[in-house]
């Protein structure tokens, strides 16, 4: 299957004030202290395996007691702020169970488990590094997708609240075939629109690692959604490829669903439904989504030369001149947005 490998690291790109003032304006900005800096400052660690004694590549990490006590407070306050309206009745009632670190990928996140010790209900959160690139996929996702996106910024500090789900990888190699012929079906529909997403939004890299599958029961069925959990690579690449799912060799389970269980009229079908339905949050969000596009106009995203790439691989396709004339990756985005309001002409699933 064709696909062209994305560089494996990729600079960061830091918040100017253009995005800072679109994160303030938005409610995206607490004033709570946590840094990133803060937590690698880890006294020790140990091995993270999974439930069949496989290492996971985190490694769970411990502070000294003086840092912790008030690393502890500012974790718990985060954690009314994702989930509630930052009310401090309730923090008497958390624990901060643990602090995982990623030593893998970009990046390089730590995984926070916070605990309701009245009922043991407890959910995770992820502390990174700020990036503008990632900060962007996280908004535009917010915005184009039926997924609301929960995250906080502080300084250079990024939050990101779990996405529950089974990664896509797993899902692929122990739940599909578990799955019956129609489920199948609305799993390749699901892919379809999925795919359509990420192209439209030029987010990249997504292979079935970053992204979860979500069975959802209705009635007397079982339905499937499929949503990015990765955004590291959001408006970076060269390649228009990289911006479609359905290259990656990792995705091939997915791309034959497709192939076997819809035809051509059917994929087309799908791709134009996703595109109005998009093309509808675009209208209820016009300002919030003009004020986004302005503050990636103004920040830098990628190298020159992956934008001279992403402008003649597009404009190759859609003959769109809007496309040859932008000169950064928040006026490629506008483009494809503008393009695909003003045009219903689909590729097909090839």
């Amino acid at each position: 299957m064709s696909q062209e490998k994305p560089q494996l690291k990729k600079q960061y790109y830091p918040i100017n004030s253009n995005l800072r003032s679109y994160l303030e304006k938005y409610k995206r900005v607490t004033k709570t202290r946590v840094y990133y800096e803060d937590l690698l400052r880890f006294q020790g660690s140990i091995a993270v395996f999974d439930k069949e004694g496989k290492d996971t590549l985190w490694i769970r990490v411990y502070h000294n007691e003086f840092e912790k006590e008030e690393l502890d407070r500012s974790l718990k306050k985060i954690y009314t702020l994702l989930h509630s309206d930052g009310d401090e009745s309730s923090i008497e009632y958390l624990n901060v169970d643990y602090i995982d670190f990623c030593t893998f990928g970009n990046s390089k996140p730590f995984r926070v488990k916070i605990r309701n010790i009245l009922n043991d209900n407890y959910t995770h959160f992820y502390i990174k590094k700020a990036d503008a690139s990632r900060i962007f996929g996280l908004e535009i996702e917010h915005i184009i997708s039926p997924n609301s996106i929960n995250f906080l910024v502080f300084e250079d500090t990024l939050i990101e609240e779990h996405i529950v789900g089974i990664p896509g990888d797993v899902f692929l190699e122990e739940n599909l075939k578990e799955c019956n012929e129609h489920e199948k079906t609305q799993i390749a529909k699901e892919f379809v629109k999925f795919n359509e997403r990420c192209m439209i939004g030029l987010l990249g890299d997504m292979r079935s690692y970053n992204f979860v599958v979500i069975p959802i029961y209705d009635f007397d069925q079982r339905i499937f959604r499929i949503r990015a959990i990765d955004f590291d690579q959001q408006s970076y690449e060269g390649s228009f490829k990289l911006y479609k799912p359905h290259l990656f060799k990792e995705n091939f389970k997915l791309s034959e669903l497709v192939q076997n269980k819809l035809k051509p009229k059917s994929i087309t079908q799908y791709q134009i439904e996703e595109r109005s339905i998009i093309v509808k949050r675009l209208i209820d969000t016009k300002t919030r989504l003009k004020r986004l596009i302005e503050a990636m106009k103004s920040t830098k995203l990628a190298p020159d030369e992956h934008i001279q790439q992403l402008q003649d691989e597009i404009y190759e396709v859609t003959l769109d001149m809007n496309f040859k004339n932008a000169n950064s990756m928040g006026e490629i985005v506008q483009a494809a947005l503008d393009f695909m309001k003003r045009n219903y002409k689909f590729e097909d699933f090839t």
